[in-house]
């Protein structure tokens, strides 16, 4: 079988071994960095905010006005418009206010924890709350209202609770009390039986379904139509630039760390979406370099491979058979890129090793990306060599 070692004397190669060597490791940088840029957005995805994006892909923010000493003596809440303008944006997929009694509502447990307290209660729509149980639905008579607690006010409790000689309490014996909600208002007295359903780590209220808040509003607060002054955002969007600056422009507030996380990771982003355009010019720079070599090896062998095709190869087979030639190096060259991206994935997790959301396995997009250069290389390669044997 005629091989490729077999035509190699007629092909003139006289540049420099150096130059060849140059050209692979500017592919093998490029490469490189190409893909360790691709499991940097990984890792910085991994870091900075999948903790807080819910199953179904969305995080859920609460956003309110922002006080000052210029408008604290304004009403700071949403009404209609505000929230109709929110909705609105194309980064926002949603928006629910989060409405707060407008009674006085106070707590008790009874003599199995000596406590009582002033609360607030609040209702938001059901498609924002992250633990809704079946039981969560109230209708007028109900005795029982069933109440969403917060995960955060509960680690808060335990934390307070010795000091004050009150039983720390987990959150089945949270689920198993039956607590006293008292109601008072300008309509009246009401006095309820509330049963805490669920925790939610989402919300930081105490949250009852929205038919009781409405009633209790409307009857004995005598205010059905409140204002809210919390409104909860759906998003997949949260650390974009345009979101972010929607909030400053608009005068929200959301969580600092979130804002400052937000402007991080921006800045992270930019920084190693800079490197991965550097990177893809080198690799383009590379492959242009390795045509260049192949034109010149073309051209100076030109009479030899005319005279190949009089003794009988065909066009087809000495294109076959070149290209070939160079396909192990690409497939070494990107090995050598994929094995110095496992190293460089090593030491970042072990930058990190207190994050368990990190693997020292790379992404499988960086390995998906270093297969497609492989065959964009070679399919570049394939197409250069027919290109100038077409023109012998």
């Amino acid at each position: 079988m005629i091989q490729f070692r077999t035509i190699l004397p007629f092909l003139n190669d006289e540049r420099k071994r150096s130059s060849r060597l140059l050209s692979y490791a500017g592919l093998l940088a490029g490469i490189t960095l190409l893909l360790c840029t691709v499991q940097m957005f990984v890792n910085i995805g991994k870091l900075t905010g999948e903790k807080n994006i819910s199953q179904d892909g969305f995080e859920y923010i609460p956003i309110s006005k922002t006080v000052t000493n210029e408008n604290m003596g304004s009403d700071n809440r949403f009404n209609d418009a505000d929230i109709a303008y929110i909705k609105q944006q194309p980064f926002i997929t949603d928006a629910a206010p989060l409405i707060s009694n407008q009674f006085r509502a106070t707590i008790s447990a009874g003599n199995i924890i000596p406590f009582s307290t002033d609360i607030f209660l609040e209702a938001i729509n059901d498609g924002f709350i992250d633990t809704l149980p079946e039981s969560f639905h109230w209708k007028k008579g109900q005795a029982v209202v069933p109440i969403i607690f917060s995960a955060n006010f509960l680690e808060i409790y335990n934390v307070f609770a010795p000091g004050q000689d009150l039983p720390q309490l987990s959150e089945q014996t949270l689920k198993a009390l039956r607590i006293k909600l008292e109601c008072s208002g300008p309509g009246g007295t009401e006095e309820y039986v509330a049963h805490i359903v669920a925790l939610s780590d989402r919300i930081n209220s105490v949250l009852v379904p929205d038919s009781f808040l409405g009633y209790a509003n409307s009857i004995i607060g005598l205010q059905p139509h409140p204002l809210a002054a919390r409104v909860f955002i759906k998003t997949d969007k949260a650390e974009s630039a345009e979101f972010l600056n929607f909030l400053n422009k608009s005068g929200l507030h959301i969580n600092k760390d979130r804002m400052r996380l937000g402007h991080i990771k921006q800045i992270v982003s930019v920084a190693v979406s800079a490197i991965g355009i550097f990177a893809v010019l080198v690799i383009l720079l590379s492959i242009m370099s390795l045509g260049f070599y192949l034109k010149l090896l073309v051209a100076r062998s030109r009479d030899n491979l005319q005279l190949l095709l009089v003794l009988g190869y065909s066009k087809r087979w000495l294109i076959k058979t070149i290209s070939k030639q160079w396909t192990p190096i690409y497939i070494i060259t990107t090995v050598c890129g994929v094995a110095l991206l496992f190293i460089f994935q090593i030491l970042f997790n072990a930058q990190f090793s207190f994050r368990k959301e990190l693997t020292l396995f790379p992404s499988i997009y960086a390995l998906l990306l270093a297969v497609f250069i492989i065959l964009i290389c070679m399919a570049q390669n394939r197409r250069t060599i027919k290109k100038l044997l077409e023109d012998v």
